[in-house]
C-alpha cells in the first residue's frame, strides 16, 4: 500500500481531490448559481499547489522539477473538469494558463514555507488564503461588458442594409486562431421577417442557433436585436451570456458607409481582468468575420450595380 501512495503521487491525487471537494462544496451551497468566483481560479490553484509542497518536501525537488511536477498537475486538473464538470476543450484551453500560474505560485510557497518550517507563518498564510475564499464566496458576482468595432464599406447604406438584416452564408475560411482549431464561428444568419419584433437567427458552424428578436429596425441606419435564446455548449454553458446585438450604419456621403457592429453580454466566470480579455478577443472577432462578410457582399453588389449602369 505504501509503495501504491508515495508521497509523490499523493503530491499529484490529493490537491485535485481537495479541488474538486471545495467546487462541489460552492456549486451546491453558497455560491450564486452557475457563478465561477475568482477564488476557484487563484485561492485553488494557489492552495492545490501548497499542498503538492507539502507531499513532495522532502524530495529536495529543484525549481525546473517542480514546475514540471505543476504542468502534469494542470493537465490532470484540466481532464478532471472535463469529465466531471463537462468543460469544453477550447474552455479548458483558456483557463489552464491561470491554473498553471497560481498552482506553480502555491508550490514555491509551499517549498518556502516547509524549508522554513514556521507554524505560525504557515497557519497565517492558510488562515488568510481561507479568509479570501470565503469573502470571496459570499460577494455579489455581477459583470457586463459591451464590444464595439467598426470597418468602412465601398458601398451606400441602401446596399449593406440588406445584408446586414439577413446574409448568405460564409465561405471564407477562419483567420481567428481559436476559430480554426475547433470554437464555433458565424456562418449565417436568417430572418422571419423585416420589421421590430421579427425572429432573426444567428447559425454558427458546429449547427449551433442564437435566437434574436429585432427590437429596432430602422433600414439603413440601426438593425438592434435582443438575443432570446442560446445553445448550451460546453464552452459558453454557465461562462457567458450574449444579451444584445446592434448593426449601425452612418452614409459617409461618399458612396461609404461606417458598419459599427456592437454586442452587449454578462460575464459568469472571474477574474474578470482575465476572462474579459478572451471574452473580448472571441467577441470582436465574432463581429469582424461577420462585418467582413457583409463588405465582401456589399461592395460585390455595388460593383456590380455601377457596371450595369456602365454599360448602358
Amino acid at each position: 500500500m505504501n509503495e501504491v501512495f508515495t508521497p509523490k503521487r499523493l503530491g499529484f491525487l490529493v490537491p485535485h481531490v481537495f479541488a474538486m471537494a471545495v467546487i462541489g462544496l460552492t456549486k451546491y451551497t453558497w455560491v450564486e448559481s452557475g457563478v465561477l468566483v475568482f477564488s476557484e481560479f487563484i485561492i485553488v490553484p494557489v492552495v492545490m499547489g501548497i499542498i503538492s509542497a507539502w507531499f513532495w518536501r522532502n524530495l529536495a525537488l529543484p525549481g525546473r522539477k517542480l514546475s514540471l511536477f505543476v504542468i502534469y498537475n494542470t493537465f490532470i486538473a484540466a481532464f478532471a473538469s472535463a469529465v466531471f464538470l463537462g468543460e469544453g476543450s477550447i474552455c479548458l484551453l483558456i483557463v489552464s494558463p491561470l491554473i498553471f500560474g497560481f498552482m506553480v505560485m502555491g508550490a514555491f510557497i509551499g517549498a518556502s514555507m516547509f524549508k522554513r518550517n514556521n507554524q505560525k507563518l504557515n497557519v497565517s498564510i492558510i488562515a488568510a488564503l481561507l479568509f479570501i475564499f470565503v469573502a470571496d464566496s459570499l460577494s455579489t458576482h455581477h459583470y457586463e461588458n459591451m464590444v464595439s468595432d467598426t470597418i468602412t464599406v465601398n458601398a451606400p447604406p441602401d446596399k449593406v442594409w440588406k445584408n446586414v438584416v439577413a446574409f448568405k452564408r460564409i465561405k471564407q475560411p477562419n483567420k481567428y486562431w481559436l476559430f480554426r482549431i475547433g470554437m464555433p464561428s458565424p456562418v449565417e444568419s436568417t430572418v422571419t421577417g423585416y420589421y421590430e419584433g421579427a425572429g432573426r437567427k444567428c447559425i454558427f458552424s458546429n449547427g449551433y442557433i442564437f435566437d434574436e428578436r429585432i427590437a429596432t429596425y430602422q433600414p439603413g441606419v440601426n438593425l438592434t436585436f435582443d438575443v432570446t435564446h442560446q445553445p448550451r455548449d460546453p464552452e459558453i454553458m454557465n461562462h457567458i451570456d450574449i444579451l444584445r446585438g446592434q448593426f449601425l450604419l452612418k452614409d459617409n456621403h461618399d458612396g461609404t458607409t461606417t458598419l459599427t457592429g456592437n454586442s452587449w453580454y454578462r460575464l459568469y466566470v472571474f477574474p474578470v481582468w482575465y476572462y474579459d480579455i478572451w471574452a473580448e478577443s472571441i467577441t470582436r472577432n465574432v463581429h469582424l468575420r461577420v462585418m467582413e462578410h457583409i463588405k465582401e457582399l456589399s461592395e460585390m453588389g455595388a460593383n456590380s450595380l455601377e457596371s450595369k449602369v456602365l454599360s448602358r
